[in-house]
């Protein structure tokens, strides 16, 4: 091969590219995105994941001794069997239960409350479903009584303070167009303390809920000579006027087969309890509460069928939603077949795994595209200058135009032949080198064609000056 005058033939050293057996930058660009996306899924997840649930529990129940009472220390029994501690605080009752769940300083989690004390229900509490009825009866002394308006002018023990007792107890009274500061008197005397000043004469009727109101309590006033059960002949109508309240029949002869007791069914109503949690509670202990609901109230009375309660039944406060899903589907797969702090690490941990399976995984198959596009996006960017130049080589070009043009094509050389290029894509490599070559040719032979076009004209041109020079001698005499 021909050389431009001036121009030294290539080193040979510089004619191989650094071949490696991988690029380490190519590869990089080529993972970057894929692991920054993933990282960032991974980031996300984390901040998104739900913390191990607590080991400790703060459950406000009931006075001591109470159903209520004896239902939590229950609950701490069976949460102890998964090493969560319940904390069992004594109460008032419902209404006081409500007011520490109100508190975020009393640190109470969970607590019994009893429908219809929530006119407006506070923010941040949630529903973990009804898990008992709290029935109401009423008893009275004097003739047969079938309107709560008639009690009026009357002297009536409705609750203690702060008790769900005084509150229905006062809603039904107010109903029936009996409030406070009126003729009728008033008394905060609940439970047994009601049931003894009625019995004892001092009071004329005594509002009985919850453990008061329970089958055999009922039974023994029935018992008691002057003492009247008021039934709720309007339990249908309570019912569809106070949503949270449940008209209930104990049929004939439920509390003495022998003596026939009671001789005609008894018509009542009752509010439902909620277990009420805050919506901050840990899914997984929401699961384990209404598990524990199951095995202390899912039982057969004479109140309720078995497996009634606990219920999704929405009444003050919105059922949550990790207790709707568990009564739709239960507890989830983990949760089913590992102990709870295994299944409870493993579900924390998937929500790590999920963005790394479906971002992580995929993305790595795009790798190999990746990185071959990267590198022969170098090889192929070539290309296009190789074309433009060989264009211009074709074109009628000064001598000087064409020195820029080998000019520019010695730098294209001198640039693919620094390139840093993985073993595999040494074909592509030196595939583009004899392109390089062949513009080579083109140019040196478009530079030697018109080389020799200049010389066929000069020699045109020698011709043309020997023929008109006539007699050599030069002595002007015609021959």
């Amino acid at each position: 091969m021909k050389f431009p005058t001036g121009r030294k033939p290539p080193n040979p050293t510089h004619l191989v590219a650094r071949f490696v057996a991988i690029s380490w930058r190519d590869l990089a660009v080529s993972f970057g995105p894929i692991l920054l996306i993933s990282a960032a899924a991974i980031w996300l997840a984390v901040r998104l994941i739900q913390p191990a649930p607590p080991s400790t529990l703060t459950l406000s129940a009931g006075p001591q001794g109470s159903t209520f009472w004896n239902a939590a220390q229950k609950y701490k029994t069976i949460l102890a069997r998964n090493n969560i501690t319940v904390n069992v605080l004594e109460s008032e009752g419902s209404a006081q239960n409500l007011q520490r769940l109100s508190d975020p300083t009393s640190h109470v989690d969970v607590a019994f409350v009893q429908d219809g004390l929530a006119s407006t229900p506070p923010e941040g509490l949630a529903s973990l479903g009804s898990v008992a009825y709290v029935p109401l009866a009423v008893f009275y002394h004097g003739p047969p009584v079938r309107l709560l308006s008639e009690f009026e002018g009357e002297r009536i023990a409705i609750g203690a303070e702060g008790s769900g007792t005084r509150e229905l107890a006062l809603k039904l009274l107010k109903a029936n167009g009996i409030e406070p500061g009126g003729k009728t008197k008033l008394l905060p005397l609940s439970g047994d303390d009601a049931a003894r000043a009625l019995v004892e004469g001092k009071i004329d009727v005594a509002f009985l809920a919850g453990d008061s109101a329970q089958p055999p309590v009922m039974g023994r006033l029935m018992r008691m000579p002057g003492v009247r059960f008021f039934d709720f002949a309007q339990a249908d109508a309570y019912a569809r006027r106070f949503p949270y309240l449940t008209a209930i029949t104990i049929p004939m002869g439920a509390f003495d087969f022998g003596r026939n007791l009671p001789a005609a069914p008894l018509h009542f109503i009752a509010p439902t309890a909620e277990l009420v949690a805050r919506d901050s509670l840990h899914p997984a202990l929401s699961d384990l509460l209404i598990e524990a609901a199951k095995q202390v109230h899912g039982k057969s009375s004479l109140l309720q069928r078995a497996g009634e309660f606990p219920a999704p039944r929405a009444q003050d406060f919105p059922i949550s939603d990790d207790a709707a899903r568990y009564y739709k589907s239960g507890k989830s797969f983990l949760y089913r077949v590992l102990p709870f702090w295994l299944a409870s690490l493993a579900d924390r941990l998937i929500v790590v795994l999920v963005p790394i399976i479906v971002v992580l995984i995929p993305g790595l198959r795009l790798v190999p595209s990746l990185y071959a596009w990267r590198v022969k996006s170098r090889i192929y960017r070539w290309y296009g200058s190789l074309i433009a130049l060989e264009r211009a080589a074709n074109a009628e070009n000064s001598p000087a135009e064409r020195r820029t043009l080998t000019h520019q094509l010695d730098k294209i050389e001198e640039s693919v032949n620094g390139m840093k290029m993985p073993l595999a894509y040494a074909g592509q490599f030196y595939v583009l080198r004899e392109h390089i070559g062949f513009v080579r040719e083109r140019l040196l032979a478009v530079r030697e064609r018109l080389s020799a076009m200049g010389d066929e004209m000069g020699d045109e041109m020698d011709d043309e000056s020997g023929g008109h020079t006539g007699n050599p001698s030069g002595d002007g005499v015609r021959t």
